[in-house]
């Protein structure tokens, strides 16, 4: 049982690092919730309970140490204090303006949005997951990303269409999600976007 649950969590380190930077926005501050967060899953190893979703129940223990330390600690880390090496990129001018669009527009998404959206995109999970991990509804968790998404959409484009029942339109943003989604999950992957 020790074993498996040393395993499970080392297992989950590096998506608890991901989540933790959508969360946090600065490297090291990120490590040092995951390494509190794993503290206390350590510590309440025992509460755990095998056969349930670890993922979801360390999701759940990071999300609730980040917003402690947010109680105590009301200051936030703004985009400008990354160093420039953080959008650093091999890709063409156009790729590294467009992540570079991406990397700020996701800064400036509500906490909730950005976090349900880097989990559904980059974690693959799924909006089930999420809700368990967040501690919502699923339509909740749905309604996150689906709202990310178009935030997203509106601020990268700068442009919202007319009418919602345009399907031409409807179209396009599907598109434009999709092509957002796998850029997203490409530039996360090489490390070339910072949330």
């Amino acid at each position: 049982m020790a074993n498996s649950f040393h395993d499970q969590v080392i297992t989950i380190l590096p998506k608890l690092r991901v989540q933790a930077l959508a969360l946090t926005r600065n490297r090291a501050a990120a490590e040092d919730l995951v390494q509190d967060a794993v503290c206390n899953a350590l510590s309440a190893q025992n509460s755990f309970i095998p056969g349930t979703n670890f993922p979801a129940w360390m999701h759940r223990i990071l999300r609730n140490r980040f917003i402690s330390n947010l109680r105590k600690r009301r200051d936030t880390t703004d985009i400008d204090d990354v160093p420039a090496s953080a959008f650093a990129t091999e890709a063409p001018h156009e790729d590294r303006l467009a992540l570079k669009d991406l990397s700020k527009a996701m800064t400036r998404l509500p906490a909730d949005q950005r976090e349900a959206l880097i989990m559904v995109v980059v974690q693959g999970m799924s909006y089930e997951n999420l809700a368990e991990a967040t501690g919502c509804a699923v339509g909740t968790a749905k309604s996150r990303v689906f709202r990310a998404r178009r935030q997203l959409e509106t601020w990268l484009m700068g442009e919202v269409p007319e009418r919602a029942d345009d399907r031409a339109a409807a179209a396009r943003a599907s598109a434009i999600s999709r092509a957002m989604d796998a850029r997203l999950l490409e530039a996360s992957r090489a490390g070339r976007v910072t949330y």
